[in-house]
Order: structure tokens, then sequence, then C-alpha cells
């Protein structure tokens, strides 16, 4: 297991994260380093999880795609706060990550939708995310419509697809020690700046 002393801290809680997520991408033992549980609220206020993958982070916060008629997707439009959990379990690392949310604008949502495989672009429009599927025979019929339609030519991004960023109000840091005594280190954004709090484990 690792260490996580106040020798180690960054003033800013970005550079620390930026030097965790590129170990934890350089790990064997991770699949995807990337892949976060998003914690958003429901009309009902209860909270509700899922996996995402992060696409981009720095300053400005933390990018992730994701069609706006789906359950997060409305969930975040109407209640735009939500929160980011990472494991990383060969490194005994956890980073939880608090904020409020935006959609990213019509430009990146666009530059990134061409990015992705063109099999994925149609999923895109074939998919209506979160809706009741009749049969799966209903799914597989709208990918062979929309591959169809756009069997030649660029697949544009559909308006109710896009990215939202989370602007951090707070990062910890958790990392695993023997006997439980592990370190967890919360910063908090407050008057312009970032404090690091060291929080029993």
């Amino acid at each position: 297991m690792g260490l996580l002393t106040e020798k180690d801290l960054r003033k800013d809680p970005i550079k620390l994260f930026d030097r965790w997520y590129k170990a934890a991408k350089a790990s064997d033992g991770i699949e995807d380093a990337s892949a976060l549980c998003l914690s958003t609220i429901g009309s009902d206020a209860y909270p509700e999880g899922r996996m995402v993958l992060l696409k981009e982070h720095g300053p400005d916060g933390f990018v992730f795609y994701t069609n706006f008629r789906s359950i997060k997707g409305k969930a975040l439009l109407a209640r735009p706060k939500a929160a980011m959990t990472f494991y990383w379990e060969p490194l005994a690392r956890q980073v939880r990550i608090v904020g409020s949310v935006k959609p990213v604008s019509p430009a990146e949502a666009d530059e990134y939708f061409r990015s992705r495989p063109r099999l994925s672009q149609i999923g895109a429009w074939a998919s209506h995310q979160s809706e009741v599927l009749a049969s799966r025979s209903e799914l597989e019929r709208r990918f062979a419509f929309y591959k169809k339609k756009f069997d030649s030519g660029q697949v544009p991004r559909p308006s109710h697809w896009g990215g939202f960023r989370l602007k951090p109000r707070s990062i910890e840091f958790w990392q695993g020690r023997p006997n439980r005594l592990h370190d967890r280190i919360l910063y908090r954004f407050r008057g312009g700046s970032w404090k690091a709090l060291r929080l029993n484990p």
C-alpha cells in the first residue's frame, strides 16, 4: 500500500488527482481507470448511482458524456449537482468529488462525438436510453435503420446527446493503509482557494 502524507499534497487538488489518475492508468491491474460511479439526485430526492467514463479533466472540471433524455441526463438538467467516486483497488485508492454540473458547449460535444467509433455514434441515435424497451429486436431494428440512414458520410451528433462538466467544491483522497488506519485528505474550495484537511479514517 502507498502513503498519503502532507509532503505529497499539492495546493491544487486537481494536480494531485492528475498524478493519481496517471498512476491508475499505468497500473496493469486496472482495466479502465476512467470508470467512476456518478451519483445524481432523482426527482424523488433519492440518490441514484451508475458507472460512467471520465473523458476529460483539468482546472475547469471533470467531463463525461450521456444522453440528455436518460435518467441521469434529466436529473442533472433539473438538479445540477453530482458526486463522482473513483476506486482503484490495486492501488488501494479512492477519490470522491462533489460539485455542480453544467452542459459542455455544443462545439465540445461535437468534437468528442466525432472521436467515437462509428457504430457507437449510430448507437447514440438508436438507443432511447432509460426508456422501457419492449424487446431486444426493437433496439436492433432501430440500430439497423440508423446504420442504413447514415450509410455514407459523417454521423451527426443527436441534439439530445452531449456532455456535462462537474466543477468540484470538494475532493477527498483516500489511501488504504494497514489496520484500517487509512489516510484521508479532504480539499474544500472556499473563498476562492482550496484548503486541505486530514480526516480520521
